[in-house]
């Protein structure tokens, strides 16, 4: 909520920044790649955005390249995490149980799944995917608006650079 929204990043860096030694320890432990790895991944995924082309076919390439950073990458390694780490009531929590929850989540497997495609105007996206975790269950018809995309991808990108940061800079200290 504002003002707090107006200064994410800065919420979530101090939320991060002020978790036990013992927690820290627990988000690195769970995955087998460096935490300074997966912040050089997030930076090399921004530096692609920034200068690949926009035509019509980099557009295109921009976009699988986002939807798989910021839903199937970063849901696994950083959200997950943050939400089970972080204190109850935080922003970190918050956000990150909004980034893996019921419309992010489908939209994600939908993505890492392929069962997804542009709408006729380009203004959103229709995506196919399970309501619950049965996977007997049939998939349903979803769609995104271009604007709740929009949300969701600058969502993640900023929880996650601020989490890897204030993680990385944890391991700096002495």
């Amino acid at each position: 909520m504002p003002p707090a929204s107006n200064s994410l990043a800065t919420a979530v860096f101090e939320e991060v920044s002020r978790l036990p030694s013992s927690t820290l320890a627990e988000i690195r432990s769970a995955t087998p790649i460096p935490i300074d790895a997966r912040l050089t991944e997030l930076q090399a995924f921004q530096g692609f955005m920034e200068r690949a082309p926009s035509d019509a076919y980099s557009t295109r390439a921009k976009v699988l390249v986002q939807n798989y950073m910021t839903f199937v990458y970063l849901g696994d390694a950083c959200f997950r995490v943050l939400a089970k780490s972080a204190p109850a009531g935080s922003v970190v929590r918050s956000c990150s149980k909004f980034l893996i929850q019921r419309d992010v989540r489908r939209f994600r497997n939908a993505v890492a799944h392929g069962n997804w495609m542009y709408n006729d105007d380009f203004s959103g996206i229709f995506f196919w995917s399970r309501k619950g975790n049965d996977p007997a269950e049939p998939l349903s018809a979803f769609q995104v608006s271009q604007n709740d995309l929009d949300f969701w991808q600058s969502l993640a990108r900023c929880i996650a650079y601020a989490a890897f940061v204030a993680i990385g800079m944890n391991d700096q200290t002495p």
